[in-house]
């Protein structure tokens, strides 16, 4: 569907569901209740959901927010590449022609949606919200300048990633313009850690393992690790990054137990090597520079999956 054409499919129709993915960051939460907010000032009905709720630490986000009651007649996913990504609480939705519209910017989406807009060159999914608000007629309100900027500053890392663009730039700056607080939402987002987290960063970094020549960092969150730091599965975010900021190291693999014997990877990589295609061949997939899949099994049965695929890098 041509981005002109969302626009027009907004107008057409009313109640919508908004479905973002499980273990939820800022981009999908962003699209999420950006979307949701711009909707509603339009005078249409819309709600967000999310198997795994709302994190507190993105509250800034739905501040006030209310779900509505109505008769569910329109389904959107946003930052959703896969429908295995829905989690347990939406699985209803990944049943065929559930979905009546995809919003995606992974190079992995399998355009699983009736309708689908997917830009695997746009550094988040809010960033084409934020092209799509722009050619709308209404303007893009304070709220939904806060959202959207959120999800395109934590997609690029504090716009310091690969997927970084021009573009993403000039949206956050126009962004900014707006009097969102931009300065308090990176501190919120990239410098505020709990102790909790500081004891979990510290645990992980004292436990990762390097293989393959040192080329290949390995770190592991247990259930019971995360527990015993108290602190909710969103502080969690951004740890991925740690196992590839290790000199010399070239792809840097996260891996986060989920449930017993249900373990999630987060996988980033320099520019040698391919995130998404290392990802591919356990059923999941992203960007080229980071990616995430499930394995299932033992943490020793998960680990040997990684080394095996880790060594056929020839690294």
């Amino acid at each position: 569907m041509e981005l002109e054409l969302i626009g027009k499919f907004l107008e057409e129709h009313d109640c919508y569901t908004i479905l973002t993915h499980k273990s939820p960051d800022g981009d999908t939460l962003g699209a999420g209740f950006g979307l949701c907010a711009y909707l509603r000032e339009m005078g249409k009905k819309a709600n967000v959901r999310n198997s795994d709720g709302f994190p507190e630490r993105y509250h800034f986000l739905y501040e006030g927010y209310e779900p509505q009651e109505f008769e569910e007649k329109c389904v959107i996913a946003v930052d959703i590449a896969d429908t295995a990504l829905l989690g347990r609480e939406l699985v209803r939705y990944a049943e065929p022609g559930a979905i009546d519209l995809c919003i995606d910017h992974h190079i992995s989406n399998q355009h699983y949606a009736k309708e689908s807009y997917v830009d695997g060159k746009a550094s988040a999914a809010c960033l084409i919200l934020y092209r799509l608000f722009k050619q709308m007629a209404r303007p893009i309100s304070r709220i939904v300048a806060v959202c959207l900027y959120t999800g395109i500053a934590t997609d690029t890392g504090c716009f310091k990633y690969e997927n970084t663009t021009a573009e993403a730039h000039i949206a956050a700056s126009e962004l900014i313009g707006r009097d969102i607080g931009f300065a308090v939402i990176n501190r919120k987002m990239f410098d505020i850690k709990s102790r909790g987290r500081i004891q979990a960063e510290k645990f992980a970094i004292e436990n990762m393992e390097f293989v393959c020549g040192d080329k290949c960092s390995i770190l592991v969150m247990t259930t019971a690790m995360m527990e015993s730091c108290g602190i909710e599965p969103a502080e969690f975010e951004g740890m991925a990054s740690i196992p590839l900021s290790v000199e010399g190291v070239e792809i840097g693999i996260t891996v986060k137990q989920r449930h017993e014997d249900v373990y999630k990877l987060s996988v980033r990589t320099t520019e040698q090597l391919d995130a998404s295609a290392f990802c591919k061949q356990f059923g999941g997939g992203g960007h080229i520079r980071a990616a995430g899949c499930e394995l299932h099994g033992t943490l020793e049965e998960v680990r040997a999956q990684i080394l095996e695929a880790v060594g056929r890098l020839g690294l």
